[in-house]
């Protein structure tokens, strides 16, 4: 990082975090990456083997079809790295293998999670499911009554899923209460999950995003996509990612911003959110929870505040009021630049990527989709030859009613 990354903080004292805090809810190997410092981490052979398992390595795609549709000039090229390939459909099993591995060898038994649209969810209950753990599971209620083949997933693998708020927890119950027709939000999922898992010394807590070593098992894919566009003699100009938390942006740009910090390359990395949530394009860069409940501790990032309840759109991976700590001071430092789209013009965005490469994007994704061509578009208006890469981050064969309902197919 160009500058210290600011510390979490203990809510209590506003001092910097005793990492024994953290161990009532991740196994002390997770906890140690969390803090590390390293520039690799090797990789225990037994976990390369779940992520020969889960479909790694995966390819790195040119989207010829997408280019011909937009009559793009032979010098701006778009690749996708196609993250949607593993089993359930999505990034999330490269850090779900993970951390279910580093907590099945703790001895942990369960693990609870939250989860938006389900991706997460159902990687976590698949990792479960391979180390003979059980899982625990927090759904969105707004994705769990949008989304109800994600919850069938889960349970196929054997998780329990609850919808969020849920009356299983005395902080589902509370807003409830108060909140009795909520949507619910992942900062509420969040609070549920780390509830369970404090009260149950065999239980560890398990996090999609957000934290440093979740994004360092994610950046697999940032590593696999460089090895690609070496052996192919290509070089991405323009790099993009969807942002929720920023597991699979930073996945995806990580490895690639690293060289750009030490002035090998001067590459654009494209932070894409909706317009509902604008952590990154409008949120405040300060210490927040990273839940509603505020049981986390406090985290120094772009926030719209641990409160903030969003819209009820078909991005259920989107909805998430912070922003990873790492990836919130890379875009304050000026390193990452962030936008943002409303949900209609994202959908049609993947409509035009489904039709021209036969492959249905998620929601989530089809905010990259969006982004890549608009950074095509602009390169053919100004005369420029750029070399664009996306993290086609999930499929969207489980989010048609999605498209139906904004696309009214």
């Amino acid at each position: 990082m160009p500058e210290p990354l600011p510390p979490p903080l203990n809510p209590a004292t506003k001092e910097p975090l005793d990492p024994k805090m953290l161990e009532p809810l991740f196994c002390k190997e997770l906890i140690r990456q969390e803090l590390s410092d390293e520039r690799y981490m090797k990789i225990p052979r037994d976990l390369r083997e779940l992520l020969l398992k889960i479909g790694r390595p995966r390819p790195l795609m040119r989207a010829r079809g997408l280019e011909r549709a937009l009559k793009l000039p032979k010098d701006v090229k778009i690749f996708c790295k196609r993250e949607d390939l593993s089993p359930v459909g999505s990034h999330k099993p490269n850090t779900a293998v993970a951390q279910a591995f580093y907590a099945a060898k703790a001895g942990v038994e369960t693990l609870t999670t939250e989860t938006g649209a389900g991706q997460w969810g159902s990687s976590l209950a698949m990792a479960s499911a391979f180390l003979g753990l059980k899982c625990k599971i927090y759904m969105v209620r707004l994705s769990y009554e949008q989304k109800p083949y994600r919850k069938h997933v889960m349970r196929l693998f054997g998780a329990e899923v609850h919808a969020s708020p849920s009356e299983t927890t005395e902080i589902g119950r509370k807003i409830r209460e108060r909140l009795p027709n909520t949507t619910g939000s992942l900062g509420i999922a969040i609070s549920e999950a780390i509830e369970v898992a404090a009260k149950d010394e065999r239980s560890n807590y398990s996090l999609g995003s957000v934290l440093n070593h979740v994004l360092t098992h994610q950046s697999i894919i940032g590593l696999e996509a460089k090895k690609q566009f070496e052996t192919i003699g290509e070089n991405p100009d323009v790099i993009i990612g969807c942002v929720g938390g920023g597991s699979n942006f930073a996945g995806l740009a990580y490895p690639f911003i690293a060289d750009k910090i030490k002035g090998k390359e001067d590459r654009e990395f494209i932070a894409v959110e909706p317009k509902v949530v604008p952590s990154l394009t409008k949120g405040e860069y300060r210490y927040d929870f990273g839940d509603t409940g505020m049981l986390t501790p406090l985290l120094k990032m772009y926030t719209l505040g641990c409160d903030f309840i969003p819209e009820a759109i078909h991005s259920g991976g989107l909805r998430y009021h912070g922003c990873a700590p790492s990836l919130s001071l890379l875009k304050k430092l000026g390193v990452v630049k962030a936008v943002a789209y409303e949900q209609k013009e994202t959908f049609e965005a993947g409509r035009l990527f489904a039709m021209s490469e036969g492959v249905i994007p998620a929601p989530e994704t089809n905010f990259a989709v969006k982004a890549a061509i608009d950074a095509a578009m602009d390169a053919k208006a100004n005369g420029q030859a750029k070399t664009i890469v996306f993290n086609f981050s999930g499929h969207g064969l489980l989010d048609l009613q999605g498209y139906a309902d904004v696309l009214g197919l």
